[in-house]
């Protein structure tokens, strides 16, 4: 029987690190995941393994090579992004993989910030709120600055997927995803470094850019397989959406963060807008995707517990809670009543932090409120980045996908879109291996990797 030709995707999140293999009508045939525990760097602040991390990637390798039933035809990389590997000039870490939630410094903030024009200017130039560390061109700033000697010795400064990628290939380079990727490097109305980074000289810390469909043979002597340059994971998500999907959509990717992604709304950010929380990200093909963001699945975790205790109820109870047209219709009415607006203005929590619960004779009522203070917030955020450009689609996925309330809603207070939840397996490694589909792949790019669950909007309840 001859071996089954597959793709290798690492998937490296902050918390779970996965390796999949796909067969060429990607369907995972092989995953496997690992958790390491966190490591700390001089200041004592937790950061990544990244020794464990580079010899789980070798380890993993050679543990699928061995396997004699699959032939692997490429390798590809996708992580989270804010994060650079610095390398000296033989490919060796020079310093710690330092966490995106590391404290920045206040004063080398208020310096650079002074010096290149204010935060206002650059946010709005490079698409980016003012994050500290979540500007990864901010560290690298940093390390100019703080720690002199080491800078004089970096080679390159790599992004996580690229530093992995470069594990495997030997090459350095750059992707668009990850630069694009709230870095405060990349002004997206020059699409070129921003000016600070060549006034710096940080432009020569950073690697060659190549395109994000790239691939490169393997360093190791006798493989054949190609390696591919490594994506953001944000970016990677959605590239299945963007390969079946070719008129305007919006995808709402639900997790802690709930973000709207528009691929197809090219309009600059404004002030109002990264004042609210929007940014862009860059999607594989190194065009811009206007995003917004809110918080709801954390504050989801947190409202349901507090709705749970009060009612004395098991929190699992509200996972699979069925949707009541009839209940939202009456807590429209109240809210009319009391000149609640149904379709607020855009806000970082929803109106049911402040809410009385004991208002709600049932825990049910209470929790139908709550998703349609969600789903408020949520029509909010996404109204944000929605643009003029002719959407009439909305596709959910992550957890908020599966909420048949949230769901129900969200295509109530969209009655003019299609909406649909959307569910497919490692959305985010399958858009890794699709980004160099041509590469290794004899088989047609699939179609049918992305179910749908088309709500319909309920026309019983006005709006």
């Amino acid at each position: 029987m001859s071996a089954l030709p597959v793709i290798v995707v690492f998937d490296v999140g902050k918390t779970n690190k996965k390796i999949f293999l796909f067969d060429e009508k990607y369907k995972i045939v092989f995953e496997r995941s690992a958790r390491f525990i966190e490591t700390y760097d001089e200041d004592g602040d937790p950061c990544e393994n990244l020794e464990s991390l580079r010899l789980s990637v070798f380890d993993s390798l050679r543990e699928v090579m061995k396997r004699k039933e699959f032939e692997i035809k490429a390798i590809n990389f996708s992580t989270y992004g804010a994060s650079f590997v610095y390398i000296d000039e033989y490919g060796n870490p020079l310093a710690p993989l330092y966490n995106y939630l590391k404290e920045y410094p206040e004063a080398l903030k208020k310096e650079f910030y002074a010096t290149y024009g204010g935060e206002k200017a650059i946010s709005a130039a490079t698409a980016s709120p003012v994050l500290g560390n979540l500007n990864s061109g901010m560290q690298l700033y940093r390390m100019k600055k703080e720690k002199p000697e080491i800078y004089k010795r970096i080679k390159y400064a790599l992004h996580l997927p690229q530093y992995l990628s470069y594990l495997v290939s030997g090459i350095e380079y750059s992707d668009c995803t990850s630069i694009g990727c709230h870095t405060q490097l990349w002004d997206f109305t020059k699409n070129d470094y921003h000016d600070w980074v060549k006034k710096e000289k940080i432009d020569q810390k950073l690697a060659p850019i190549v395109p994000a469909d790239e691939v490169f043979p393997s360093e190791f002597p006798g493989n054949q397989y190609k390696v591919g340059v490594g994506l953001h994971d944000s970016s990677a998500a959605l590239i299945p959406y963007l390969i079946n999907f070719h008129d305007p959509f919006i995808l709402i990717s639900t997790g802690t963060w709930c973000i709207t992604m528009n691929p197809f709304n090219a309009s600059p950010l404004t002030l109002a807008e990264l004042e609210q929380d929007c940014l862009s990200y860059m999607q594989f093909r190194c065009t811009p995707v206007k995003a917004s963001r809110i918080f709801a699945g954390y504050e989801h975790e947190q409202q349901i517990k507090r709705i749970a205790a009060h009612y004395n109820q098991n929190v699992g109870r509200y996972r699979n809670m069925k949707y009541d047209a009839s209940i939202v219709n009456e807590l429209i009415k109240k809210m009319e009543g009391r000149n609640e607006p149904l379709l607020p203005a855009a806000s970082k929590e929803s109106d049911f932090v402040t809410r009385d619960l004991s208002l709600f004779a049932t825990d049910r009522i209470a929790y139908h409120q709550f998703m349609l203070d969600i789903a408020r917030q949520q029509y909010a955020s996404t109204k944000l980045v929605m643009g003029d450009d002719g959407v009439k689609r909305i596709f959910v996925d992550g957890g908020f996908s599966k909420n048949a309330i949230y769901m129900n809603l969200l295509a109530m207070l969209f009655p003019d879109m299609e909406v649909f939840a959307a569910s497919m397996a490692q959305a985010t490694a399958i858009g890794t291996a699709l980004s160099i589909h041509k590469s290794w792949n004899t088989k047609p790019m699939p179609n049918d990797i992305i179910e749908l669950k088309y709500y319909a909007t309920n026309n019983d309840l006005a709006l």
